[in-house]
């Protein structure tokens, strides 16, 4: 089989894995006051149901090095997906809280496994256009989200909440079978050892990249969360305020293809930037101040603003990173720094309507942090000695 003809099977194994990634947590908000009336959750246990899949995800990045050492980085990618796909399978049994979040619990290790090395496995495996494929990467992410608000009301109308969360396992399963078979085919790159591979890269601007990353995927997490509960008090039906974080999330597709597209032309990448964080900030300024009058317009800001944020901030980390190796290491750093980080905002957001009556304080509160990101955001040129100038 032609090299060309099986790094296009392993692109569509990359985008088959990413799109699964994020199910497990997105099929949760659109039916999350029936699961409360069911399981006796509380709001700030319920904010849990995200952020602690999140908090574990970045543990479980920083923590992937010695897995990293025992085993090929494809072996761990398929360990990382059959966890997510045993973790949302065993939804259909988890009838109270503890067993909810426990399922909470091993996707998000599942979850943060396959994240941390997927970067290695693209560095290695393709020479040329690794921006273009974390950008095709981190829009499947995006898609699958997608897909799960909005199916997964309609699924539980029809076979029931459980089923519904469950139901998510079979393409998860699907891409398991894929990745497995497609890593089989031809060799795969060893893992390279490199003790001191991100050495060259400043402490300081690893950890700038981290909370950039983090405070930017909370505001994913937030909304991911609490968008249908907060239109849901509002009146809305599950169905509606779930098609309303379907929209945030194909606007997060659409701008993640788009980033994918240009980003080869963008040798600064902080324009980008500045504007994936203005869209963003437009969009929570009218969850803010007009949540009804302006809840479609406010949704599809939003998610171009996330949607081109996430993998600006991804493929911002790879240029950074001069070999694989270093890929590998930065990004589990940054990630495992952000995801804990970004675990913090749907949990605080649960506590703020538990206490406050209402999410605008968590809305008004991730503004602010717009204004911070854009701080952040004049310091990430890309140095001549990470990656292009």
């Amino acid at each position: 089989m032609s090299s060309t003809y099986l790094n296009a099977w392993r692109i569509a194994a990359i985008i088959l894995v990413g799109l699964n990634l994020r199910p497990v947590l997105a099929s949760i908000p659109p039916l999350l006051d029936q699961l409360q009336a069911a399981i006796a959750l509380s709001d700030s246990a319920a904010g849990l149901l995200t952020a602690l899949p999140v908090f574990v995800m970045g543990l479980g990045a920083l923590s992937v090095a010695p897995l990293r050492r025992r085993m090929r980085e494809h072996h761990g990618i398929a360990v990382g997906v059959a966890l997510v796909m045993a973790a949302t399978a065993c939804r259909l049994w988890a009838s109270d809280a503890n067993l909810m979040l426990l399922t909470g619990v091993i996707a998000g290790l599942g979850i943060a496994v396959t994240q941390a090395l997927l970067p290695y496995f693209i560095k290695a495996q393709f020479s040329s256009g690794v921006s273009a494929i974390m950008g095709l990467y981190s829009t499947a992410i995006m898609g699958g989200a997608a897909l799960a608000s909005v199916a997964s009301p309609v699924l539980a109308q029809r076979v029931g909440w459980p089923q519904a969360l469950a139901a998510w396992a079979m393409p998860a399963a699907a891409a398991l079978l894929c990745w497995l078979a497609v890593n089989r085919v031809g060799a795969v790159a060893p893992l390279i050892a490199n003790a001191a591979g991100h050495a060259h890269t400043a402490r300081s601007r690893r950890w700038l990249l981290a909370v950039f990353f983090g405070l930017g995927t909370g505001a994913y997490t937030l909304v991911l969360a609490w968008l249908p509960p907060y239109y849901t008090a509002l009146g809305w039906t599950p169905a509606a305020a779930g098609q309303l974080l379907g929209a945030v999330t194909v606007a997060e597709i659409g701008a993640g293809l788009l980033v994918s597209v240009a980003i080869g032309r963008l040798h600064d990448r902080r324009m980008a930037l500045f504007m994936a964080i203005g869209l963003l900030l437009l969009g929570l300024l009218g969850l803010l101040f007009a949540p009804l009058l302006l809840a479609w317009p406010a949704a599809v800001l939003a998610g171009l603003g996330i949607g081109a944020l996430f993998p600006l901030s991804l493929i911002v980390t790879m240029d950074h990173a001069a070999t694989p190796a270093q890929a590998g290491s930065l990004a589990s750093f940054v990630q495992g720094v952000g995801y804990l980080i970004a675990a913090l905002f749907p949990f605080a957001a649960g506590v703020i309507r538990q206490h406050l009556s209402g999410l605008r304080p968590a809305w008004m509160l991730m503004a602010g942090i717009c204004l911070i990101l854009f701080v952040l955001a004049v310091r990430l040129r890309v140095p001549h000695a990470y990656g292009k100038p």
